[in-house]
């Protein structure tokens, strides 16, 4: 769930801000170009996923990353991008020797 809570712009873009540290929902929701309430609907997908956690103290509610479920998706990507690369380098090697150019 965490992969495809990540699949979207906005949720990428949330955690990569939560990566510096925690943060008022008011302040991740500022810079981007949607209302509130679509902020808290990203955020709350994130939080299911497990990558994002939150709690509310009076009327603010604070949202921060878990790292533990960052490094895991973090370690997925990484072996598989080892096995893309191996993979794209075997097709540009046959397409080279088929002689199909770029």
């Amino acid at each position: 769930m965490a992969y495809q809570a990540l699949g979207d712009a906005t949720r990428r873009a949330l955690v990569e801000r939560l990566t510096s540290g925690p943060a008022a929902v008011s302040a991740l929701a500022a810079p981007l170009p949607m209302s509130l309430p679509a902020v808290m609907g990203h955020l709350k997908v994130l939080e299911a996923s497990g990558l994002v956690t939150s709690h509310k103290q009076g009327r603010v509610r604070t949202c921060s990353v878990v790292p533990a479920m960052l490094s895991q998706a973090e370690r997925w990507i990484s072996e598989r991008r080892a096995m893309w690369e191996q993979s794209l380098d075997a097709l540009g090697k046959f397409l080279e020797s088929e002689g199909v150019e770029e």
